[in-house]
């Protein structure tokens, strides 16, 4: 049997991601290697995501290296994708989401966002400064990049009081006895994809190949998430870089999704949710009523303030 290369980026997280899709290829007999590179995103940690002006910075040179052959599959944070990938190229897979909720990670047990006492809250993320602005306006968003190790030893630095993370790379680099709060899914709503692992390859792979893939990693329930949150993305014409949030989830036989765009400043916030059984014309009805309320004029301004 054909050994699958994953590609994948080479800090600890991705790379734990990258062995956890190897172990579900493997319940189909597939022998897997990993091939790590370090992508633009993570070579440049002195400026913000949304001034390094690309919206692949984490995954371009992995899709450059799915079209040329020199990688069978490449994982992706599902979060980071952009809402359009090339036409050579597809998205088979999506893993089971972890819980996609934000959480809040202090030396300070005491530290949470429910702090009257102005707090420098660390994050890289335009929507998470934007949700902190609109909530608790009381603290002090501060630019924090790099990888977990990297941002807990920034932490420990007294570089910020508290950080804004994903609870999925938390849980996964077993960093849990930091968290300090867990924003509610409703409250703080995630970025469209966090909490799963997005499966790439190119359209020329082998169709039973990618069948096997598929058949490993594919988590139906998230898939249906995802894709009507990725629709929503695409037809907003927002990406990483942007305070645009969405999130979906199964309940009761139903797709439901809550998704929305927020000003930098926090203080305007376009939101919209509905339910649907398609989750691609679900994606689509969400994001439709957005740009009625205005999304992308707002969009539109805000790119403008960040100069992409």
């Amino acid at each position: 049997m054909k050994t699958i290369r994953i590609g994948t980026r080479n800090s600890a997280l991705a790379l734990w991601q990258a062995h956890h899709v190897g172990a579900l290829l493997a319940t189909q007999g597939l022998a897997y290697e990993i091939v790590s590179i370090t992508t633009k995103g993570d070579q440049i940690l002195d400026r913000s995501l949304s001034k390094i002006g690309s919206k692949g910075v984490f995954t371009e040179e992995l899709e450059a290296m799915l079209c040329a052959g020199e990688i069978d599959i490449a994982q992706h944070s599902a979060k980071d994708l952009p809402s359009h990938i090339p036409a050579e190229l597809e998205l088979i897979a999506f893993t089971q989401r972890e819980a996609a909720q934000d959480v809040v990670l202090s030396l300070d047990p005491a530290k949470t966002l429910a702090s009257n006492e102005p707090l420098r809250v660390g994050t890289s993320s335009t929507r998470r400064r934007a949700f902190l602005s609109h909530f608790y306006p009381q603290h002090t968003a501060v630019e924090m990049r790099g990888n977990l190790q990297t941002r807990l030893e920034k932490l420990k630095k007294g570089d910020c009081d508290a950080m804004l993370l994903a609870f999925a790379g938390v849980h996964r680099m077993e960093m849990e006895s930091y968290i300090t709060q867990h924003l509610g899914l409703d409250h703080f709503v995630p970025a469209v994809g966090q909490g799963s692992v997005a499966i790439q390859c190119a359209v020329s792979l082998d169709s039973s190949i990618k069948a096997l893939v598929r058949k490993a990693c594919n988590h139906p329930s998230t898939e249906a998430a995802l894709v009507a949150e990725r629709h929503l993305l695409a037809h907003l014409e927002g990406g990483c870089s942007v305070p645009v949030y969405g999130h979906a989830h199964l309940e009761g036989g139903k797709l439901k999704l809550q998704a929305g765009v927020l000003s930098l400043d926090g203080i305007e916030n376009i939101s919209h949710s509905a339910e649907g059984s398609d989750p691609a014309i679900l994606g689509k009805e969400v994001a439709m009523e957005l740009i009625h309320l205005g999304a992308h004029q707002l969009l539109r301004k805000i790119r403008q303030q960040l100069g992409s």
